[in-house]
């Protein structure tokens, strides 16, 4: 059996989602699992689920002979990778990076630098529902104790519509809170 499909089955077997499967050159092994996402539930891994996975993995993987010198299984962490229609689903709304295949090029019209790749900016449905632009401001960010003109413009906004193989990746942003999460506000 190949590698993806032990862990395949092995990761759903358990009631997990597989995220990623990483292999180094140096022997790791490094799996990625989540939960698989229902709408209106935001469930997290933590280490009782890995050390579960890891277990069972161990068997699955002496049973068919894959050899590996270290295995590793972890939740995708604060920069999840979004790879998956279900992914940006899951996400609109977020904060994301992402970096296209190619520049933008003659596409850009003068709104951002043609060769431009990466780009953070808030996830969104585009307006006729079937794809993803992602919305964005150049506004400078204000720093704490920072006045603001009440005359000051407010910096416009860009949005750039894509498809998902137009990504060369697409990652959550990661934004730390240390005054602990706090709910989605649903618009």
């Amino acid at each position: 059996m190949a590698l993806q499909q032990i862990v395949q089955e092995t990761v759903t077997g358990l009631g997990y989602d597989l995220v990623e499967i990483d292999r180094t050159a140096g022997g790791l092994l490094r799996i990625t699992i989540d939960w698989p996402w229902l709408p209106g539930t935001e469930l997290f891994i933590n280490v009782e689920d890995c050390e579960k996975v890891n277990r069972q993995l161990q068997f699955a993987l002496e049973v068919d002979g894959v050899t590996y010198n270290r295995l590793e299984v972890s939740s995708p962490g604060i920069d999840r990778p979004l790879r998956h229609e279900k992914d940006f689903e899951r996400f609109v709304g977020e904060l994301i990076d992402i970096t296209l295949k190619a520049p933008m090029g003659e596409n850009a019209a003068g709104l951002v630098s043609a060769s431009r790749k990466k780009f953070r900016g808030t996830l969104e449905r585009t307006a006729n529902g079937e794809g993803w632009q992602i919305v964005w401001s150049d506004a400078l960010a204000v720093k704490p104790g920072q006045r603001i003109s009440k005359k000051r413009a407010p910096a416009p906004l860009h949005a750039l519509g894509f498809t998902l193989d137009e990504l060369r990746e697409a990652r959550l942003a990661p934004v730390v809170d240390f005054k602990g999460r706090k709910p989605k506000v649903e618009a």
